[in-house]
């Protein structure tokens, strides 16, 4: 029976790692910090212990060691919403592999008191820089007559001229969408769009206005709704759509909904009409048929704009805008047009 076993379990320290590595903890020190002049063997021995010990190192231990707290405040607004829920995700996963904690504040609806509430209390916590994911202009605006005064980075769609700002490219994934519609052969796209208040929202409308008007076609004036399958589900089954081949919709959830209604009717996708939506939920290769959306790789944006936030630390304060390219995956609810 191993020590491990006999103690009972507990979380393998830098020392241990050292023990199975055959080195000292100075030398597993210096492999986690990327010191540079460590022999290719013995790194390789370290990292090999590191993961058949499933070490992770510890922020406590380093916010002891660096007298710095090793937090990261994130304030969320929509957290219910695939998008910030999943920004939040990515965000959380890679801080944890660079040993720093997050502390998450979320609002609902964007409501100032509780906007406030949440930068007092990160504020309070001792964070050492502050993410917001403001999918929404009202939480920014909450955010401008409370700064204080910590590095601040903000995952929003649009450049901003105060703030570091990171996104999937909205507009580059609706122009991809509506351009794959309009080369296949549809020449009437209506937009089943989001709340005008969300910054993606008016980033995939403006994407989809352009791409028609750069392919000299009419711009149908678009369907606000509010991103849920339920909104999707009572325009499909009640609303006459004319002359449409195709339908944009904003975001997954409404294109699920969006879907079912037509199905009741006795419409077909994608034989009647082509539904194309944004997110690649994990359902949506399920949906019936399997939904043709634009992919956004959060793991991808989690991982910007943790290495934004460090370099803010460090005391990097330039102001500029990036950008991750979405993807579209074409799955079976678009199709050429009946002619």
């Amino acid at each position: 029976m191993t020590d491990q076993a006999t103690r009972g379990w507990q979380r393998p320290s830098i020392y241990d790692v050292a023990k199975q590595a055959g080195v000292s903890h100075m030398t597993v020190s210096r492999v986690l910090n990327g010191h540079p002049n460590i022999r290719d063997s013995t790194r390789e021995r370290v990292l090999r212990a590191i993961e058949d010990m499933n070490y992770t190192r510890s922020s406590i231990a380093r916010a002891l060691a660096t007298r710095r707290a090793m937090r990261i405040g994130v304030l969320v607004d929509g957290p219910v919403e695939y998008g910030p829920n999943s920004t939040l995700r990515a965000l959380e996963s890679a801080a944890r592999h660079q040993g720093y904690g997050v502390s998450a504040f979320s609002v609902s609806d964007g409501a100032q008191s509780q906007m406030d509430d949440g930068l007092m209390e990160l504020a309070t916590e001792g964070v050492e820089a502050l993410c917001v994911i403001a999918p929404r202009a009202s939480s920014l605006r909450v955010l401008r007559e409370h700064d204080r005064g910590l590095p601040t980075i903000v995952i929003k769609a649009e450049p901003d001229p105060v703030w570091h700002t990171i996104a999937v490219d909205q507009r580059a994934g609706a122009v991809e969408a509506v351009t794959y519609l309009i080369g296949i052969g549809h020449r009437r796209i209506l937009h089943l769009a989001g709340p005008q208040d969300w910054y993606d929202a008016r980033e995939r409308q403006q994407g989809w206005a352009d791409a028609l008007a750069l392919a000299g076609l009419d711009v149908i004036a678009p369907v606000v709704g509010d991103w849920t399958s339920d909104f999707g589900y009572e325009y499909g089954r009640t609303h006459d759509f004319g002359d449409a081949t195709a339908v944009f919709a904003a975001n997954d959830q409404m294109a699920l909904g969006l879907m079912h209604g037509l199905a009741e009717r006795g419409l077909r996708i994608p034989q009647d009409i082509s539904v194309i939506g944004v997110d690649d939920l994990p359902d949506s290769r399920h949906f019936l048929p399997p939904l043709t959306t634009v992919q956004q790789d959060f793991s991808a944006l989690g991982e910007l704009a943790l290495r934004q936030i460090l370099a803010a630390i460090g005391g990097d304060g330039d102001v500029h805008h990036d950008v991750i390219e979405p993807v579209l995956v074409v799955r079976a609810s678009t199709a050429p047009p009946r002619r």
